[in-house]
């Protein structure tokens, strides 16, 4: 047994994106800041409306898969398809992408908290043109388990194996294998999670402190950074100094080549301007 250690810290940055939405960018924030196959990672949280009440209006992607997961607040989604979501607190939508797809994401509300997350993955060559696709994960589709040591973890992705008893998320058959779990902690407590040592995975923290590794040999993890973690097949991570919430996020990794135009993530250059071409002369999704 090999116990992760916090291999890279990446502070998020305050940045803005779609209409002049207001959100902090850990993965991403820097060209090839990648943690394969993961491209980007947004948190977006805030009490004021004037930092998110102009959303994202129509904009395109190809070639990746985008995970969106609510915590406060209500967003509106549609596409070129037709197909409209209703994403509320506590929900979900993993999206493909693929060859092409034009969509929005608006709020629906005017005053109150919105809170969440925007996660990218990559998609492999093979897969970067296929049909786009999306599924909403209403609140009550994703489990919440309780934890032996206290606490409690939602699961979005993937499985979580507690006391023998594995809990699976909605989201299967995704070619990386994703893990995404939401773990809230209380003070002291720890978390363990066994994985496949081959996996990337990194915790993103949100709130509190963690302590991260091995006993004896941890490293502090602070508010509002991704931490990247070693190889291994456990990880063992500890709330310190009060309760501690984070995202908890691993999968599969691609080992391709990765060239990232705006919303646009191909494996050449070519075929990036390819897909610049067809969203201007309105073929990317056809």
């Amino acid at each position: 047994m090999t116990i992760r250690a916090l291999q890279q810290v990446i502070q998020s940055v305050p940045t803005s994106d779609g209409a002049g939405v207001k959100l902090r960018r850990s993965l991403g924030s820097q060209r090839g800041l990648y943690v394969d196959p993961f491209l980007m990672l947004d948190e977006f949280s805030t009490d004021n409306p004037d930092d998110y009440i102009a959303g994202f209006p129509a904009h395109p992607h190809r070639g990746f898969e985008t995970v969106t997961y609510m915590l406060d607040g209500h967003l509106l989604h549609e596409d070129h398809l037709g197909n409209r979501g209703d994403l509320k607190s506590g929900g979900a939508q993993w999206m493909t992408a693929g060859r092409g797809i034009i969509h929005s994401e608006m709020p629906q509300q005017s005053a109150g908290r919105m809170r969440g997350f925007q996660l990218w993955v990559n998609l492999p060559a093979n897969e970067k043109m296929k049909p786009a696709w999306y599924r909403d994960i209403e609140p009550e589709e994703i489990p919440q388990v309780t934890l032996a040591d206290g606490g409690t973890a939602k699961v979005i992705a993937g499985a979580l194996n507690v006391a023998g008893v594995e809990t699976s998320g909605v989201i299967t058959g995704i070619t990386t294998d994703p893990l995404y779990l939401d773990v809230d902690l209380p003070n002291g407590a720890p978390f363990h999670h066994f994985m496949r040592d081959d996996y990337s995975a990194f915790i993103y923290l949100y709130e509190g402190a963690l302590q991260v590794g091995a006993p004896g040999a941890t490293r502090a993890l602070k508010t509002r950074c991704a931490g990247v973690l070693s190889a291994g097949d456990q990880i063992t991570v500890t709330a310190d100094g009060g309760s501690a919430r984070f995202l908890l996020i691993a999968g599969k990794p691609i080992k391709e080549p990765v060239v990232q135009y705006g919303p646009f993530v191909m494996n050449t250059r070519e075929e990036v301007e390819q897909a610049v071409r067809d969203y201007q002369n309105g073929t990317l999704t056809t």
